[in-house]
């Protein structure tokens, strides 16, 4: 422990403690902006965008440098409140960042996440149709759209069929703010059932009354992160608690299987963003009495924690060319499971591949080089809250055609809609010849 760091934290002013109510937009706003200039060398906090009625977005990164990305530190997010009648999420979120600093410096565990770590928590995607809510409800209010009347997680492109709906600025606003950070691990907090849910949440049609599962190449870690945050929620990890919905095994659920879902958050982070994310629901009531709202806090604070730390499972590092200069726009892909939307190194040239223990060989690409082929083992231990640091060299050979390797890009269609099976284990077999297909007409 650093003890230096400890005493000052010891020392830091504190927030008003946080009551367990329901914080409108005004209260929240305070709130977020005591936190950040009294915790200033923690947090920072900053609007990606407004909603309809001119709310801001508010986001708070929290971590050892919040303005900041750091080579190395990997980047994670909660978002809440997606429908504005689905409260807890929202509650839950400022209780978590409140959580978070003040025991910063205090305990162990929290202050070493926080030092690699960049936490970057949305407590209102929604605020509109929150504020729109004058009589909650369990089940049915006015205020699960947007003020356009748009539901937001029905909103965004789509990897299995066209969506019409139009983009809404709250949708924009987070697709623009995506493509300014390396997001690796995300989630969508939710209400009206109990469970986790992964991706795919679309697939193909349905066969009669039985959906069938649609699985991502990635399969193994989404069923592995779905599980690290039920497992640590009693009620969620029984499967049956809202006796009115379906029993979900230890508290988990494929998307698809559950209900299919054109436009979801949950698939176009995974497809176009690069961010595995996964969707909690976090209450059978959606918009429960503020009494019940610290059962909340107490069924869910650990597995908050706990699936925050999973942003550092499996393998990172930097791509070089032989001079040391890193690489940006380089395919980094697991051989045997290729993204239809390949995965590529950032400005920084750095790569985060979410990875259970395991040997895998990674296929490195670079536009007109031959593929270079690396073989890694990923040990069973924890790396203590870093991932296995793999560093890689590219063996170029002859000229390297940058405008190619900054133009390659994967366009907003229904990518797996081409594709002759996306049902019960999707494989994107011909990604890189689809990708390259696609460069050129859409370029």
């Amino acid at each position: 422990m650093d003890f230096a760091r400890l005493w000052l934290g010891l020392l830091l002013p504190l927030v008003a403690a946080l009551d367990f109510s329901y914080h409108h937009q005004e209260e929240m706003e305070t709130f977020l902006k005591n936190v950040a200039q009294n915790y200033s060398s923690v947090t920072h906090l900053h609007s990606v965008g407004k909603s309809v009625k001119g709310r801001n977005l508010w986001v708070l990164v929290v971590g050892r440098s919040p303005k900041e990305h750091r080579i190395g530190i990997p980047e994670f997010k909660y978002v809440a409140n997606m429908h504005g009648d689905e409260t807890v999420g929202r509650e839950l979120l400022l209780h978590l960042i409140d959580y978070l600093v003040t025991n910063d410096g205090k305990d162990f565990e929290i202050t070493r996440l926080i030092n690699s770590t960049r936490i970057h928590i949305m407590p209102s995607m929604n605020p509109d149709g929150f504020e729109a809510v004058k009589k909650p409800d369990c089940f049915n209010t006015n205020g699960r759209e947007n003020n356009n009347f748009y539901d937001l997680n029905r909103n965004f492109p789509d990897g299995f069929e066209f969506n019409n709906e139009s983009r809404q600025p709250e949708t924009v606003a987070v697709m623009e703010w995506l493509k300014t950070e390396t997001f690796v691990l995300s989630a969508n907090l939710h209400g009206g059932a109990l469970v986790a849910s992964y991706p795919f949440d679309n697939g193909v049609s349905a066969m009669g009354k039985v959906h069938s599962r649609s699985l991502t190449p990635d399969d193994d870690v989404f069923q592995y992160l779905a599980n690290s945050y039920a497992s640590k929620n009693v009620n969620m990890k029984k499967g049956d608690h809202c006796k009115n919905k379906m029993n979900f095994r230890n508290g988990i659920v494929n998307g698809y299987e559950w209900y299919p879902l054109k436009g979801g958050m949950q698939d176009y982070n995974y497809i176009w963003a690069q961010c595995f994310e996964i969707t909690l629901e976090l209450s059978c009531c959606k918009y429960p009495r503020e009494e019940k709202l610290p059962f909340f806090w107490d069924s869910n604070k650990a597995s908050l924690i706990e699936y925050i730390k999973q942003v550092h499972l499996g393998i990172k590092g930097q791509v070089f060319d032989q001079k040391g200069n890193p690489l940006p726009n380089v395919i980094v892909e697991v051989q045997d499971r290729k993204h239809i939307c390949p995965y590529k190194t950032n400005k920084f040239g750095e790569y985060y591949l979410l990875l259970l223990p395991g040997s895998y060989t990674l296929n490195v690409t670079v536009p007109g080089q031959e593929p270079y082929l690396t073989k890694v083992i990923i040990p069973k231990k924890s790396q203590d809250f870093s991932a296995l640091k793999k560093d890689i060299v590219f063996p170029l050979r002859g000229h390297l055609d940058s405008s190619l390797v900054s133009n390659l890009s994967c366009p907003m269609i229904p990518l797996y809609s081409i594709l002759p099976s996306h049902s019960a284990a999707t494989k994107p077999s011909l990604f890189l010849f689809l990708v390259t297909l696609f460069h050129i007409l859409f370029k």
